[in-house]
């Protein structure tokens, strides 16, 4: 058998989950919801990546922007999307949720006729289904003519060429049209009809997991004992019976009279917070032990692990934890009940399910809203339309190429906000510019602007911040750090704190590297520093440390300019290359300084200052290299 280049393949639903975000809330009454990835097979792709197993999906979306969002955000989580084929005549299916007291979450599947359902014998390759160690089919795909042929032609090709036959039981009443459409959230309507699909396909399978009334339906049977011991007689399938917070029970032999006599696993005693997808996380942590070749004692604890996470949430697959995080969790516990209220497991959450990865980072800084002021005079008006050529120059230095970014404001550079290139990273200050103590521009209130920008729009916050300076004053300017900190966090956007110790005070080659130990100290964990140059590779090396020691996820450090000459530059990048934290540099300056001056005093041409601030910005991104 040639070794499998996959893990595991799930096949079946996939739809974007619109969550109300006011918890409490009846659906009638919810005012703003947040997107995901949906659908069963799509969260447990997404959940056995998130833990290390190589995963894909195979289903339909429509050709709209809601599957282009299905296959973007499964790219982005290390799914292989090239089973997923684009149906030009059914839309992607929705769902809308909402969260309306503890364990009930009323639904509406919007599914008419939808790309997902769709999915039919043609979408089945037989050299992509034997690539993978095992495919995972699911109850609902059961439901319709189509849809059965086509996990049925799966299984048939596992089977053939000796690869793993999972089946989630997945039962949803709603879908096969035994409940209104108000019912979505209804788990068990009795059904001769759904047990006779389903009970030929046990007799196929290695590994069968479902909850109390799935495994009942499955069987066809109105006692859950006796059920299972149905399914026993139809196959010798591992069977995992999910128990909700009692955890779970394995049964990998013969089930006798005592529903107990099986694998139990430990189940962790935590605060519900929404039921939905928990099953989803339970199968993801129980394939990555069961793939692996774990105990079933191990897979167990891992699957109720992972779908206590879920269900301490708010969403599904976006909630399900990385190995990282799960493994810590493992070993360390928490001393909530409520996971969400974990400061040290959200953060380990946010920095390993992060959106993209910036291993290299060359910026071009034109957030500048004081320093451009002064330079326009009475020409502020034309202040936006110097930061678009600004974009322009920095677009044709970047030339499509990866690693490239900018900063830009919301009060000069909105306009020039639309023109960025869309592969570049991008962060907004919010700080009032020269506040010592720190205040912000425009709003206080920092988490109802961050609800507004794009969700891979950082937030910039310039602090003039000192180690030794009166802890009145640091102690003010904490205060709105945490403010924003703890806003990014909660809407979900990077945050990169610049500090420039320089400008208050005198320095060696311990003052940032201890800045950077206070506000860790105070709780902070950004998830970028913009910091200044440094004298020696002493002072690189301390803040490394102080970066590793307190939060080794942190994505980095890039390098500011102030108004320094590229020649100084170049020798701070030099010394800064022995840093292993920093990725790149956001000059601003020295690139459009001269260019800004020329083209608000009439004597350089558009063109012109867009060729200017290219030489200059590709002059810094060649000095630091690749």
């Amino acid at each position: 058998m040639p070794e499998a280049k996959l893990d595991v393949i799930t096949i079946g639903r996939s739809s974007v989950d619109l969550y109300g975000q006011q918890i409490g809330s009846r659906l009638e009454d919810i005012g703003s919801f947040a997107k995901s990835v949906g659908g069963c097979p799509a969260n447990i792709a997404v959940g056995t990546a998130r833990l290390g197993l190589k995963s894909a999906l195979i289903t339909r979306v429509g050709a709209e922007q809601m599957g282009g969002f299905i296959k973007e955000q499964l790219s982005r989580e290390g799914v292989d999307i090239s089973g997923i084929a684009t149906d030009d005549k059914r839309l992607t299916a929705l769902v809308l949720l909402a969260v309306e007291a503890e364990g009930v979450s009323p639904m509406i599947f919007v599914r008419t006729d939808c790309a997902d359902m769709a999915l039919d014998e043609a979408d089945i390759d037989a050299a992509f289904i034997a690539s993978a160690s095992a495919i995972v089919v699911t109850g609902t795909h059961f439901s319709t003519p189509n849809a059965e042929a086509a996990q049925l032609k799966a299984i048939r090709i596992a089977k053939a060429a000796g690869r793993k036959v999972v089946f989630d039981i997945d039962y949803r009443p709603n879908l096969w049209g035994l409940a209104g459409h108000a019912a979505g959230f209804e788990r068990y309507v009795k059904s001769d009809y759904v047990s006779q699909k389903m009970r030929p396909v046990l007799k196929d399978c290695d590994l069968i997991v479902g909850t109390e009334e799935e495994v009942l339906v499955a069987a066809g049977e109105s006692d859950l004992l006796t059920a299972l011991q149905a399914i026993r007689k139809l196959t010798d399938a591992t069977v995992v019976l999910k128990r909700g917070a009692k955890g779970c029970i394995v049964y990998d032999g013969p089930i006798g009279d005592d529903l107990e006599q099986g694998i139990v696993g430990q189940g962790f005693p935590i605060e519900i917070y929404n039921v939905l997808g928990a099953g989803d996380a339970f199968m993801s942590g129980f394939l990555r032990g069961w793939l692996k070749g774990e105990s079933h004692q191990t897979s167990a604890t891992w699957a109720n692990a992972c779908g206590a996470f879920a269900v301490s949430r708010l969403l599904c697959a976006p909630e399900y934890p990385s190995w990282t995080e799960l493994d810590y969790f493992l070993k360390h516990g928490s001393r909530f009940k409520a996971l969400c209220k974990d400061e040290d497991l959200n953060h380990l959450h946010w920095a390993t399910t992060r959106r993209q990865q910036w291993p290299r980072l060359t910026a071009f800084a034109i957030d500048h809203r004081r320093q451009i002021e002064d330079i326009a005079g009475d020409k502020a008006d034309r202040i936006p339309a110097f930061k678009a050529l600004a974009v322009k120059a920095a677009a044709r230095v970047a030339d499509g190429r990866p690693g490239f970014g900018m900063l830009l404001d919301d009060k000069w550079g909105r306009d020039a906000l639309f023109e960025v290139p869309k592969p570049f990273w991008i962060a907004r200050p919010v700080e009032l510019p020269g506040s010592i103590p720190l205040e912000f521009e425009f709003s206080q209130d920092i988490g109802s602007r961050l609800v507004e920008w794009p969700v891979d729009h950082a937030l910039k916050v310039l602090c003039f911040w000192h180690p030794d300076d009166p802890r009145g004053i640091n102690n003010r300017q904490l205060e709105k750090l945490r403010t924003a900190h703890d806003a990014c966090r909660k809407v979900g956007r990077d945050i990169l704190i610049e500090i420039i110790p320089s400008k208050v005070g005198p320095v060696d080659d311990a003052t940032t590297a201890r800045a950077l130990g206070q506000l860790y100290a105070a709780g902070l964990k950004p998830d970028w520093w913009k910091l200044e140059s440094q004298p020696s590779a002493a002072a690189w090396e301390a803040i490394d440390q102080a970066i590793e020691t307190n939060d080794p996820l942190c994505r980095g450090v890039v390098l500011l300019g102030l108004d320094a000459p590229q020649d100084e530059l170049a020798r701070g990048f030099a010394i800064a290359r022995s840093a292993r934290t920093v990725r790149g540099f956001a000059v601003g300056r020295t690139i459009f300084g001269e260019a800004a001056k020329a083209w608000f005093a009439g004597s350089m041409t558009d063109d012109e200052a867009v060729s200017d601030m290219a030489a200059r910005f590709a002059a810094l991104v060649e000095i630091w290299g690749e």
